[in-house]
C-alpha cells in the first residue's frame, strides 16, 4: 500500500498541473479547443511523445467533457486516467466515475492514429459508454466505433478503423481468431492490437479467463454414445459408486462404479487405452449429473442448454462447453444433442491480451488479485483514493446453523428497514439462490424487483431505480455492474442504501463489489452478510461433524465472531488460489500453443501479403523433394543410401516432366543438390500445367489451396 501511496502522490502532482491549465482552457472558444487535436498530432509528427502531451491533452479533455457532458473530472479521476495511460489497473470504488476516467487515456493514445479499444463486459455498456463519451470524442474531432455481435464484416471493419472502438470482451477475441482464418487480407476486420482499456478489468481478465475462446468447425455425430453414458451415470448410486472432491468440484468412480461400467459397456478394463473414448464420455456424464446444476451453471431454454456466467449470473447465449461436456448436459436434460465439433481456432483471454502493445484496466475491486495481474499481464494494481471519504457501515457477518434460519432473520430485518423507507439491495451467489430468497420474500408480502440471468435486458433500468425510497432489489451477484445507484436527499437522510449479502462469494473482491454498491461519493449506507453452514463455501471447507455441532449450539439463533470471520476469509483466499491455479493451468497449456499459433499466423499473413505465390510454391516443392529423397533411401550398413531408380519411378511424369531426370545425373551429388534439381523440374512441370490459365485465376487457386492446407494441418 505504501507503494500505491507514492504512485498516487507523484501522479497527484501531474493532476495538479492539469487542473492549473483550467482557466486557460476555459478561455478557449469551441473551435480553438477542438483544434487542439490537430495541434497535438502535428507535435507528435515533429518528435514529441504522447507522454510529453499528457498534461495538455488531459486538460483539453477535461474542458471538452465539461462542455459536452456537464461533468468536470475530479482530481482522483485524473489520477485514475494517468494510472491507465501508464499501463496499470486503477482500482476505483463504485460511483467514482470510471466511464469519464477512461476518456482521458483513450483520447491521448488515439492521437497516434494506431487505435484504442475500450473493452466492456456486455453490449449494453459498450453502447451506453460509446454514446455518452462519443459526444466528447467527436467534439474533439476523433471518430468513435461500436463493435457488436450482429455486425457485418464491413461494419466491423469500419468500427475498428475508428480512433476509439468500444467492444465487448468476447467479440474482440473472436474477431482476432476469425481474422486469422481469412483468405484475403482485405477480409480482416481488426487493425493492429495497440492499446486496450478494460472496464471491469477483474471480470474480463480474471473471471472470464477460465474458459478459452474457441471457434469450431467440422462435425461428428455421437448422440447415441452420449445417451448411453448418461443413462449409465443415472444408474449409479451417489453413496456407493461415486466419490466427490468438493473443493475442486471433481467427481470420481469408486471400485463398484468401475465394476458397473464394465458390465454396462461390456468391457474388461475401463482404463485400457482402447477404452479412452468411453472413459472420457463417462467422466463428462458424471460431471453433468453430479456436479453441474440447472439454474447454477446452466439453464434450459427453448429446448437448448444456455450457459450462465458464474460471476454475473447472466446467461451467455452462443457459448458452449467444449470437449463433449455440452453434449453430456444435453443428454442429461433430454434436449437435442448437437453434433460435436472440432476446434478450428482457440486462444485464452490471457494470451490474447498479451498481444497488445499496452493494456490497462479499471475496476472497483482488484487489489486482492494483484499477484495474478502482475504475473500474467505485467500490470500493477494501483488503489485510487476516493473523491469523498467512504462512510458506509460494513457490519459483521451474522452466522447461522441453517439456511432457513438465516433467511428468516434476513426477512425480519428487511421488513424493519423497509418500514422506514430505506432502499434495500440483496445480492445472491446464483440464480438458484435468488429464486429461493424470492420465495421467502413473496411469503412475507415484500414487493421487490428481481434481476437474474433471465432478464438482463432490463437490468440497468432496474439498478438505476434501486436507490429510490422503499425499493427492494434482488440481484444475482454482480448483475447491473457499471450502472450507478443514485440516492435522493430524502433517502440519504434515512441512512442510504442497505446491502444484504446472502452467503459469501468464492472471491473476496466479489463481496467487496456487492458492498460497494452502497456508499458512493460519500453517501451513507450499510452492508451485512447472512451466512449459514449450508452455504457452498461452508460445505466445501468444513466437516459435516462441525456443521452438526453448530446446529446443536445455535438452533435458530446467530452469532457474530471475529475468529469465524477470519476463517471464512482464509477459505476465500484458498479458493482464490485454487481458481488462480486453474487459470494458470489453462494458460500453461495455451502457452505451448501460443508459440505455434503466433508462428503459423505470421506465416499465414506472409502468404496473404505475397503478390506472387511462386516463391512460396518453390519453397514447398523443395521441402517435398527433400522428403521424397529420404523416403526413397535404403539403409545399407547402417547408412541411408538413395535408391535413385525407385525415386525416379515415383516422380517421373507425375511430379516432373517425363524423362527430364535420370539416375546418372544424381551420381556424386549431395542430397541438398539432388533436392534442388528435382525442385527445378517440379517447378517447370507446374508452369507447363498452368500455361494457358489466366494469371488472376491461378493466383486465387494457389492462395486458397496453400491456406486451406496450412489451416488443416
Amino acid at each position: 500500500m505504501a507503494r500505491d501511496k507514492n504512485i498516487v502522490k507523484s501522479y497527484g502532482k501531474v493532476a495538479d498541473q492539469i487542473i492549473a491549465l483550467d482557466s486557460y482552457m476555459t478561455g478557449l472558444s469551441d473551435e480553438e479547443l477542438a483544434h487542439k487535436t490537430v495541434e497535438y498530432k502535428e507535435r507528435l509528427n515533429s518528435g514529441d511523445t504522447i507522454d510529453d502531451l499528457l498534461v495538455e491533452a488531459y486538460a483539453t479533455v477535461r474542458e471538452a467533457a465539461f462542455r459536452r457532458l456537464g461533468l468536470k473530472a475530479y482530481r482522483v479521476q485524473l489520477i485514475g486516467g494517468i494510472i491507465l495511460h501508464y499501463g496499470d489497473i486503477a482500482e476505483m470504488r463504485t460511483g467514482e466515475g470510471k466511464t469519464l476516467t477512461g476518456l482521458f487515456p483513450a483520447y491521448l493514445n488515439a492521437l497516434t492514429g494506431l487505435g484504442v479499444n475500450i473493452v466492456t463486459v456486455n453490449e449494453y455498456l459498450s453502447q451506453r459508454d460509446s454514446e455518452i463519451n462519443g459526444l466528447v470524442y467527436s467534439f474533439l474531432g476523433m471518430t468513435v466505433g461500436l463493435n457488436g455481435r450482429g455486425l457485418t464484416k464491413d461494419k466491423k471493419r469500419a468500427a475498428y478503423a475508428c480512433d476509439v472502438t468500444y467492444t465487448t470482451n468476447a467479440e474482440l477475441g473472436f474477431d482476432y481468431l476469425r481474422d486469422n482464418m481469412v483468405f484475403d487480407l482485405s477480409q480482416k476486420v481488426q487493425r493492429g492490437l495497440n492499446f486496450a482499456i478494460i472496464d471491469e478489468a477483474d471480470s474480463v481478465l480474471i473471471d472470464e479467463a477460465r474458459t478459452p475462446l474457441i471457434i469450431s468447425g467440422g462435425k461428428q455425430n455421437r448422440a447415441n454414445m452420449y445417451q448411453s453414458a448418461d443413462s449409465y451415470a443415472k444408474s449409479l448410486s451417489q453413496e456407493h459408486d461415486v466419490d466427490f472432491d468438493l473443493e475442486s468440484k471433481q467427481v470420481y468412480l469408486t471400485d463398484s462404479g468401475v465394476e458397473k461400467a464394465h458390465q454396462y459397456f461390456s468391457i474388461k478394463n475401463l482404463f485400457d487405452v482402447n477404452n479412452t473414448e468411453i472413459f472420457h464420455l463417462i467422466m463428462n456424464a458424471l460431471k453433468a449429473n453430479f456436479i453441474f446444476k440447472n439454474g447454477v451453471e446452466y439453464t434450459v431454454r427453448e429446448n437448448e442448454i444456455i450457459l450462465i456466467d458464474q460471476f454475473t449470473g447472466r446467461v451467455m447465449p452462443g457459448r458452449a462447453y467444449s470437449d463433449g461436456l455440452q453434449q453430456a448436459l444435453q443428454a442429461k436434460e433430454g434436449v437435442r444433442i448437437e453434433e460435436e465439433t472440432q476446434t478450428v481456432a482457440t486462444i485464452t483471454y490471457q494470451n490474447f491480451y498479451r498481444l497488445y502493445n499496452k493494456i490497462s484496466g479499471m475496476t472497483g475491486t482488484a487489489k486482492t488479485e494483484e499477484e495474478e495481474f502482475i504475473k500474467i499481464y505485467n500490470t500493477r494494481v494501483v488503489v485510487c483514493p476516493t473523491n469523498v471519504p467512504v462512510i458506509r457501515d460494513d457490519q459483521d457477518d451474522y452466522t447461522f446453523a441453517t439456511k432457513n434460519a438465516a433467511l428468516k432473520k434476513m426477512i425480519a430485518d428487511m421488513k424493519e428497514i423497509n418500514s422506514i423507507g430505506r432502499p434495500i439491495l440483496i445480492g445472491t451467489t446464483s440464480v438458484e439462490s435468488s429464486e429461493q430468497v424470492a420465495r421467502y420474500m413473496e411469503k412475507a408480502n415484500l414487493k421487490f424487483e428481481m434481476i437474474n440471468a433471465k432478464n438482463h435486458a432490463r437490468e440497468a433500468e432496474i439498478v438505476e431505480k434501486a436507490g429510490q425510497k422503499g425499493s427492494i432489489t434482488l440481484a444475482t451477484n454482480m448483475a447491473g455492474r457499471g450502472t450507478d445507484i443514485k440516492l435522493s436527499q430524502e433517502v440519504k437522510d434515512l441512512g442510504g442504501l442497505f446491502v444484504f449479502g446472502v452467503e459469501r462469494n468464492e472471491a473476496r473482491r466479489i463481496d467487496n463489489q456487492l458492498r460497494g454498491r452502497a456508499g458512493r461519493q460519500g453517501d451513507p449506507g450499510s452492508s451485512r452478510f447472512y451466512i449459514s453452514m449450508d452455504d457452498d463455501l461452508m460445505v466445501r471447507f468444513t466437516t459435516p461433524k462441525l456443521r452438526q455441532r453448530f446446529i446443536k449450539i445455535l438452533g435458530d439463533d446467530f452469532m457474530q465472531s471475529k475468529m469465524f470471520h477470519r476463517a471464512i476469509t482464509g477459505a476465500q483466499k484458498k479458493l482464490e488460489g485454487l481458481n488462480f491455479d486453474q487459470r494458470k493451468n489453462v494458460l500453461d497449456y495455451d502457452n505451448v500453443l501460443a508459440q505455434q499459433r503466433e508462428a503459423i499466423y505470421a506465416q499465414r499473413d506472409n502468404i496473404l501479403e505475397q503478390k506472387d505465390l511462386k516463391v512460396v510454391i518453390e519453397r514447398f516443392e523443395y521441402t517435398s523433394a527433400y522428403e521424397l529423397l529420404i523416403e526413397h533411401s535404403d539403409v545399407i550398413r547402417g547408412e541411408k543410401t538413395l535408391n535413385a531408380k525407385q525415386l525416379i519411378a515415383a516422380i517421373d511424369g507425375k511430379l516432373i516432366p517425363t524423362g527430364s531426370l535420370n539416375e546418372s545425373m544424381f551420381t556424386g551429388k549431395e542430397n541438398k543438390q539432388i533436392a534442388k534439381m528435382i525442385q527445378d523440374e517440379m517447378f517447370k512441370f507446374y508452369l507447363a500445367r498452368i500455361d494457358n490459365v489466366p494469371e488472376d485465376v491461378i493466383y486465387g487457386m494457389e492462395k486458397r489451396t496453400i491456406l486451406q492446407s496450412l489451416d488443416r494441418y
